[in-house]
Protein backbone atom coordinates (compact mmCIF):
# COMPACT_ATOMS: atom_id res chain seq x y z
CA UNK A 1 0.00 0.00 0.00
CA UNK A 2 1.20 3.27 -0.84
CA UNK A 3 2.41 6.06 1.80
CA UNK A 4 -0.53 8.18 0.93
CA UNK A 5 -2.84 5.84 1.19
CA UNK A 6 -1.33 4.88 4.78
CA UNK A 7 -1.76 8.45 5.87
CA UNK A 8 -5.43 8.98 4.75
CA UNK A 9 -7.04 5.25 5.55
CA UNK A 10 -8.35 3.97 8.97
CA UNK A 11 -9.71 0.61 9.90
CA UNK A 12 -13.23 0.01 10.17
CA UNK A 13 -14.98 -2.98 12.00
CA UNK A 14 -14.17 -5.72 9.62
CA UNK A 15 -10.32 -4.39 9.29
CA UNK A 16 -11.00 -2.97 5.84
CA UNK A 17 -9.31 0.14 5.19
CA UNK A 18 -11.45 3.19 4.31
CA UNK A 19 -10.45 6.94 3.40
CA UNK A 20 -11.92 9.29 5.18
CA UNK A 21 -11.43 12.41 2.98
CA UNK A 22 -11.56 11.70 -0.97
CA UNK A 23 -8.06 13.62 -1.39
CA UNK A 24 -6.80 14.79 -4.76
CA UNK A 25 -3.10 13.95 -4.66
CA UNK A 26 -1.60 17.45 -6.06
CA UNK A 27 1.26 16.11 -7.63
CA UNK A 28 1.67 18.37 -11.21
CA UNK A 29 1.94 21.80 -11.44
CA UNK A 30 -0.55 21.46 -14.25
CA UNK A 31 -2.81 20.68 -11.72
CA UNK A 32 -3.19 24.36 -10.92
CA UNK A 33 -4.48 25.14 -13.94
CA UNK A 34 -7.28 22.57 -12.99
CA UNK A 35 -7.84 23.83 -9.57
CA UNK A 36 -8.58 27.18 -10.86
CA UNK A 37 -11.10 25.83 -13.32
CA UNK A 38 -12.37 24.20 -10.67
CA UNK A 39 -12.63 27.17 -8.39
CA UNK A 40 -14.74 28.97 -10.90
CA UNK A 41 -18.04 26.50 -9.92
CA UNK A 42 -16.96 25.36 -6.85
CA UNK A 43 -14.25 26.65 -3.75
CA UNK A 44 -11.06 24.14 -4.15
CA UNK A 45 -8.68 23.65 -0.37
CA UNK A 46 -5.16 22.99 -0.53
CA UNK A 47 -3.70 21.04 2.39
CA UNK A 48 0.08 21.67 2.18
CA UNK A 49 1.74 18.78 4.71
CA UNK A 50 4.67 18.01 5.64
CA UNK A 51 5.12 14.49 6.00
CA UNK A 52 8.62 14.99 8.34
CA UNK A 53 6.70 17.19 10.82
CA UNK A 54 4.90 16.08 13.59
CA UNK A 55 2.44 19.49 14.09
CA UNK A 56 1.83 19.22 10.58
CA UNK A 57 0.88 15.49 10.96
CA UNK A 58 -1.63 16.06 14.33
CA UNK A 59 -3.36 19.35 11.95
CA UNK A 60 -4.23 16.93 9.33
CA UNK A 61 -5.57 14.14 11.02
CA UNK A 62 -8.16 16.98 13.40
CA UNK A 63 -8.96 18.22 10.17
CA UNK A 64 -9.54 14.90 8.89
CA UNK A 65 -11.44 14.03 11.37
CA UNK A 66 -13.70 16.73 11.48
CA UNK A 67 -14.01 17.70 7.92
CA UNK A 68 -17.74 17.00 6.68
CA UNK A 69 -17.85 19.52 3.85
CA UNK A 70 -16.76 17.43 0.53
CA UNK A 71 -20.46 18.31 -1.61
CA UNK A 72 -19.38 22.08 -1.27
CA UNK A 73 -15.18 21.72 -1.27
CA UNK A 74 -13.13 19.78 -3.64
CA UNK A 75 -9.73 18.84 -1.79
CA UNK A 76 -6.30 18.56 -2.83
CA UNK A 77 -3.32 17.25 -1.01
CA UNK A 78 -0.06 18.35 -1.74
CA UNK A 79 3.27 16.17 -0.03
CA UNK A 80 5.65 18.86 0.57
CA UNK A 81 8.27 17.05 0.84
CA UNK A 82 7.99 15.29 -2.41
CA UNK A 83 6.58 18.43 -4.42
CA UNK A 84 8.19 21.57 -3.24
CA UNK A 85 8.33 23.02 -6.51
CA UNK A 86 4.42 22.83 -6.42
CA UNK A 87 4.52 24.72 -2.84
CA UNK A 88 6.28 27.42 -4.38
CA UNK A 89 4.37 27.86 -7.55
CA UNK A 90 1.64 28.02 -5.21
CA UNK A 91 2.57 31.10 -3.34
CA UNK A 92 3.76 32.51 -6.56
CA UNK A 93 0.49 32.12 -8.14
CA UNK A 94 -1.73 32.63 -5.19
CA UNK A 95 0.47 34.99 -3.62
CA UNK A 96 0.37 33.17 -0.23
CA UNK A 97 3.77 32.83 1.76
CA UNK A 98 4.17 28.90 2.32
CA UNK A 99 3.92 27.19 5.50
CA UNK A 100 3.08 23.97 6.70
CA UNK A 101 1.14 22.76 7.58
CA UNK A 102 -1.12 25.15 5.66
CA UNK A 103 -4.84 25.32 4.50
CA UNK A 104 -5.86 27.37 1.24
CA UNK A 105 -9.27 27.89 -0.20
CA UNK A 106 -9.54 29.08 -3.64
CA UNK A 107 -12.94 30.09 -5.25
CA UNK A 108 -12.85 31.82 -8.90
CA UNK A 109 -9.14 31.71 -9.06
CA UNK A 110 -7.85 33.65 -5.87
CA UNK A 111 -7.60 32.89 -2.14
CA UNK A 112 -9.70 33.41 0.03
CA UNK A 113 -9.02 32.17 3.13
CA UNK A 114 -5.71 30.66 3.99
CA UNK A 115 -4.63 29.10 7.91
CA UNK A 116 -2.03 27.21 9.27
CA UNK A 117 -1.28 25.61 11.95
CA UNK A 118 -3.21 25.38 14.67
CA UNK A 119 -5.34 27.49 12.86
CA UNK A 120 -6.53 25.20 10.71
CA UNK A 121 -10.03 24.29 11.62
CA UNK A 122 -12.83 21.95 8.99
CA UNK A 123 -15.55 23.88 10.39
CA UNK A 124 -13.80 27.49 9.97
CA UNK A 125 -13.50 26.43 6.32
CA UNK A 126 -16.63 25.05 5.73
CA UNK A 127 -17.84 28.41 6.94
CA UNK A 128 -16.04 29.98 4.47
CA UNK A 129 -17.71 28.61 1.43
Amino acid sequence: MSFFRNIFSSTDSSGAKESKIDWIELTDLGQLNEINAISAIKPVAIFKHSTRCSISRMALKQFENEFNNSDKITLYFLDLIENRAISNEIANQFGVTHQSPQLILIKEGKVIYHVSHSDIDADALGSKV
